[in-house]
């Protein structure tokens, strides 16, 4: 079911844009809170609004090796990937309360992380989303220097580079995270919006969401 909100998301977004949404789908009810930013919500921090940023005008490079990912950065992701492989989704709780901030999860005033994950998981356990989680961590990265200081590593790297780009062997990957479907309605968006993770240097993650 997860793996069909970015197709669905796509839908409801051209929806809200041309000011003809008449409220989401009964069976979906967090979907919409995904693509519609609250007030409070809507001045994120520096490396949290990267997730809501246009594209870079030169897209940065696509990074496999982990070995260049700084310590901290390589540490939380391990231990983001150990806890949603024991299939017990309650084990993010201490990295999450660990962060200092609470990740963007959502685009709506939902407060916990792992109950909404719970929610829009299709078996309502939140397994299905740990292995998307999974997936998207174990997927190909980027680093994305903003203007200043900051900086942030982000996964997958289809969320930074236009998906009208992509080599054949890029595709596939991009497939091993969603339909083929989905890849046309992001076409017809503009952007990849399924779920990707932020990480900055020191460690600190940022986001794991979909939409835009």
């Amino acid at each position: 079911m997860v793996r069909l909100f970015a197709a669905i998301a796509v839908m409801l977004l051209a929806v809200i844009l041309t000011g003809a949404a008449e409220g989401p789908h009964p069976s979906l009810p967090r979907l919409a809170a995904q693509t519609n930013p609250t007030p409070a919500q809507s001045a994120p921090t520096a490396g949290q609004g990267q997730m809501l940023g246009k594209l870079a005008a030169t897209p940065p490079e696509v990074i496999y090796d982990l070995s260049l990912l700084p310590a901290p950065v390589a540490r939380l992701r391990e231990q983001i990937i150990e806890a949603a492989r024991s299939g017990d989704i309650e084990r993010l709780r201490p990295i999450l309360d660990g962060n200092g901030i609470t990740p963007v999860f959502s685009f709506g005033g939902d407060t916990d992380a792992i109950q909404f994950w719970k929610d829009v998981s299709g078996d309502g356990e939140g397994r299905e989303l740990l292995a998307i989680m999974i997936e998207v961590f174990e997927a190909g990265f980027v680093r994305v220097k903003h203007d200043g200081p900051s900086e942030i590593y982000v996964w997958p790297y289809f969320a930074e580079v236009p998906l009208s780009g992509l080599s054949p062997e890029q595709q596939v990957e991009l497939y091993k995270l969603v339909t083929a479907q989905d890849v046309k309605d992001m076409e017809e968006f503009g952007a990849y919006i399924f779920y990707r993770a932020g990480i900055t240097p020191d460690g600190q993650w940022q986001f794991f969401v979909a939409g835009d």
